[in-house]
């Protein structure tokens, strides 16, 4: 399901060895998507968190922990460690699509041609989170993340590119928490126009 290459092997003993504590197990699995593919976890917790659904995988000196539903996305991954001039790292290889479901697929297509080139001209980024039950689930990053604009670029914009484009989506839902935005393109009282508009 899962390979552990021997490189990235020894680094999560060595770092495990280094929690000094017993019966540490790395907890793998898909922690959502973002704009270069899927988001990971990598994590130590007790083997004892196991849960009913995970699967384990014997890696050599410790056990590696999927949970069910990252289990479908993970299959034929593989996890090693890179030595760069910048420094060390663990590289993750994926060979499973981004969504499997086509209308979830049509939606990060758009996203990918025609929305996050515009809104990158304002230093921002679209995220599709998930597209359930006809409904497409995003979230905005970078200057669209409390830009005063968001409101019109998301309504006259994103809304009408996706829907004209994927004519089964019936909705879009903002998930970004705006409150959080640190560099928004417009403060609410600078006006401005949106990049989508």
């Amino acid at each position: 399901m899962v390979t552990i290459t021997e490189k990235a092997s020894e680094k999560i003993r060595e770092l495990i060895a280094a929690e000094k504590r017993e019966g540490l197990a790395l907890r793998f699995g898909i922690g959502g998507r973002g704009l270069n593919g899927f988001t990971y976890v990598l994590r130590f917790v007790p083997l004892s968190e196991r849960g009913a659904g995970d699967t384990a995988i014997d890696a050599g000196g410790f056990t590696v922990l999927v949970d069910a539903e990252s289990a479908t996305h993970l299959a034929g991954a593989s996890v090693d460690y890179v030595e760069t001039a910048q420094g060390g790292g663990f590289k993750i290889e994926n060979p499973n699509p981004l969504w499997t479901d086509p209308r979830a697929r049509a939606v990060q297509e758009v996203i990918d041609r025609d929305i996050n080139p515009a809104v990158a001209s304002h230093g921002g980024f679209v995220t599709l989170l998930d597209v359930r039950d006809d409904v497409a689930y995003i979230a905005l990053g970078g200057g669209c993340q409390g830009c005063g604009m968001v409101d019109v670029t998301l309504k006259q914009g994103i809304e009408v590119r996706i829907r004209e484009a994927v004519p089964g989506i019936r909705e879009i839902v903002d998930s970004t928490d705006h409150a959080g935005g640190s560099n928004p393109y417009y403060r609410p009282s600078k006006g401005g126009q949106s990049p989508l508009a």
